[in-house]
């Protein structure tokens, strides 16, 4: 009877070691990148598919930790420390699971990412963070289990969860204001124009202090040989949020002229636009 039993796993093991055929995998892996501000953020998870069956609270049951996809648990990696919830979440690799019910669902960051599916036994201690997220319906029907990067913006985004009539959203929030201010303050002790410059655009694509962001922009300028009409373009601008709408006026016309000579037709309709608005046209 063992010669037998042997016989038998010696064949198997061969038709494994021969087999050739692949065949697609029913949940398939899939990685989303994004930068955030400044943070690098990376998902990895398994996307099912619907294949007919009724999702939450049938396949999925409400109240009980789900793995939040497929296969090996849901990750999610962070380059810098972020905030979920007023929560801080250090730099580094997280597992997501959700307990999902009907109206809202409860999405956890587990600091043990190396499971297959949900942790054979649960540490409460190895919760980072637990977020209540609201459920919303959708207008149709989303097949495959999609994660999604949603409302980017330089201070964080929301982390979208979509599958079968249901989407949930997790917003978090990433230093980026914290980050480039640390820099500045640094570089400022030793600027050069480009320093100066980066500053400057920074303080009016947040709409930071007006005032400060002038003053930056006019020693970029003034360190710079001859400035480009993309440069010109954003002194203008600044000096038009900063309350200065005749310099804006006369650097906009500068910005006009040298954009005109590049032949770069975006900035020639900008500057006119501009133009047109501050009553220069």
């Amino acid at each position: 009877m063992k010669k037998i039993m042997l016989c038998l796993a010696v064949i198997g093991m061969t038709f494994s070691v021969n087999a050739q055929i692949q065949t697609p995998q029913p949940s398939p892996f899939s990685k989303m990148e994004q930068v955030v501000g400044l943070t690098d953020v990376t998902v990895e998870y398994s996307r099912p598919n619907m294949r007919g069956r009724t999702i939450f609270g049938d396949l999925i049951p409400y109240g009980e930790v789900w793995r939040l996809g497929a296969n090996q648990n849901t990750k999610i990696m962070f380059s810098t420390d972020v905030t979920v919830d007023g929560k801080t979440l250090k730099a580094g690799t997280y597992a997501l699971y959700a307990i999902p019910n009907e109206k809202s669902w409860e999405v956890i960051f587990y600091t043990d990412s190396n499971n297959w599916g949900t942790p054979e036994k649960w540490d409460e201690s190895k919760v980072a963070a637990k977020v209540t997220a609201e459920t919303y319906p959708l207008p149709m029907k989303i097949e495959t289990f999609t994660m999604s990067f949603d409302d980017l913006s330089s201070g964080g985004a929301t982390l979208g969860i979509m599958w079968s009539d249901v989407y949930v959203g997790v917003t978090f929030k990433v230093p980026s204001d914290k980050m480039v201010s640390a820099s500045i303050d640094k570089i400022m002790k030793g600027p050069g124009a480009g320093d100066y410059y980066a500053a400057a655009v920074y303080y009016l694509q947040e709409d930071k202090d007006m005032k400060q962001a002038k003053e930056w922009i006019d020693k970029a300028m003034s360190m710079t040989p001859k400035p480009m009409f993309y440069q010109l373009r954003q002194q203008s601008l600044i000096y038009a949020k900063a309350g200065d709408k005749k310099g804006a006026i006369d650097i906009a016309k500068k910005s006009l002229a040298a954009s005109e000579a590049a032949g770069n037709a975006d900035y020639v309709k900008m500057n006119k636009d501009s133009l047109k608005e501050w009553g220069a046209m």
